[in-house]
């Protein structure tokens, strides 16, 4: 046997409990991502230009919904509901064009989670 094959042929990743790592890291990407959202409000209202009400209060609202998020990621549907808020975010991007850049940032930093969720868990 070489490398982290088995002999019933399933790839162990190494970890002492996958799933507990992989929750980590799904926690920890929404953890960031809401942290990131509100910290940007003041840089895009003095650099990025007129941030209207509603943005302000869609960055708020995801960002809650990014650590509700984060304590539920046990939950087989929490990385569902990851996804969808990297899609709402991006879609918030109609309200001021920085809102999307930070959209596509974090659908690739989601994607990547989703990535090596998968390949730990298979």
């Amino acid at each position: 046997m070489t490398g982290p094959e088995q002999p019933d042929g399933v790839r162990r990743s190494g970890l002492r409990n996958p799933d507990k790592a992989v929750r980590g890291l799904g926690a920890g990407t929404m953890s960031l991502e809401a942290l990131v959202l509100l910290l940007a409000i003041q840089p895009i209202r003095v650099v990025g230009g007129d941030l209207s009400g509603a943005a302000i209060g869609a960055i708020v609202a995801l960002a809650v919904a990014c650590v509700v998020l984060a304590g539920m990621m046990r939950r087989p549907w929490a990385w569902h509901a990851g996804t969808v808020i990297q899609g709402l975010l991006l879609l918030s991007g109609l309200l001021h064009w920085s809102l999307f850049a930070l959209g596509v940032m974090f659908a690739l930093v989601w994607a990547y989670a989703l990535h090596v969720r998968r390949v730990i868990l298979g």
